[in-house]
């Protein structure tokens, strides 16, 4: 029985399921190829959205160690200048800055560490104005030397228009000269020409303790 026999045979409900049937497959090959080129597409995008996103994540972590490493050059600059004596560093400062400092006294030194000690001196202000006393606290931190303002505390002077008082601790933090080396031997162990000698001494007086009734 030919093809054409055998659908000739077939009811009408048969028949249109065959066409349904046969329509989803001609739509299926039909949208094959445009779909699966669609999700090439897709997971190739995804890849090179993740192959941008771990670039820049590299880029922003470049940008961060160099900053680190800016930093830290800086430090190195400011600590291998050391600061100078604080009371005529800050006078200077502050005559720069308009600023009087009647009362200034300097402090122990304490170590910081194996490798720091920290100078430092307290400071009073009186009557000093607001604008002049900001001047004053941006030379200081901006002088490039290891200095910092570790302790502040201002107050206002009744109501006298913009009059501070102020008292404020400055320290400066210096570096330690590098400990001498140790020497290759104790200064108080003897040598081998000494524990020679001390021998033959030695010899000497058993020679001579031998030698007497």
């Amino acid at each position: 029985m030919s093809l054409r026999e055998r659908l000739d045979r077939l009811e009408e409900r048969e028949r249109r399921l065959l066409g349904v049937a046969l329509a989803i497959v001609v739509a299926g090959l039909v949208l094959f190829p445009p779909v699966t080129l669609f999700a090439f597409v897709h997971t190739r995008k995804s890849e090179v959205e993740d192959v941008r996103a771990a670039i820049q994540a590299i880029l922003d972590e470049e940008k961060a160690l160099e900053h680190a490493r800016a930093e830290k050059v800086a430090i190195t600059q400011r600590y291998s200048r050391p600061a100078p004596q604080l009371q005529a560093f800050l006078a200077r400062l502050a005559s720069e800055a308009g600023v009087e400092i009647p009362e200034s006294q300097d402090r122990q030194v304490v170590p910081r560490g194996k490798k720091f000690e920290e100078r430092s001196t307290k400071i009073t202000l009186r009557k000093v104005g607001m604008l002049k006393l900001v001047k004053f606290l941006e030379k200081i931190e901006q002088s490039g030397h290891p200095v910092r303002i570790t302790q502040f505390d201002v107050r206002k002077r009744g109501s006298e228009p913009d009059s501070y008082d102020v008292d404020m601790i400055v320290s400066a933090f210096d570096r330690k000269a590098p400990e001498p080396k140790a020497a290759t031997r104790d200064a108080g162990a003897p040598s081998s020409a000494d524990a020679g000698a001390k021998e033959e001494d030695e010899d000497t007086d058993k020679d001579k303790n031998e030698g007497e009734p």
